[in-house]
């Protein structure tokens, strides 16, 4: 199934793309996909317990089933002052 995959603030400096679209298995599950993503952009593995995961603008648990279509986001913590 295909699943859109959008890369913002550091993410988007560490896989160098903004977006793309991602391949995965039919089951795939949003740990599964992270473990993917990270298989193709090693250099996000550093960042891996900071990062929050949304699908289809809602934040979702790992154990949450992938769709084909789904767009799947990777925010990193914001911080500011």
């Amino acid at each position: 199934m295909n699943v859109r995959v959008l890369y913002f603030a550091v993410t988007r400096e560490l896989a160098g793309i903004g977006e793309e679209s991602f391949e995965l298995e039919t089951g795939a599950t949003i740990a599964s996909a992270r473990a993917a993503i990270e298989a193709r952009h090693p250099a996000l593995r550093a960042t891996d317990a900071r990062l929050r995961v949304a699908k289809n603008e809602s934040f979702a648990l790992d154990a949450e089933a992938i769709a084909h279509g789904d767009v799947i986001a990777l925010i990193p913590p914001v911080a500011g002052g």
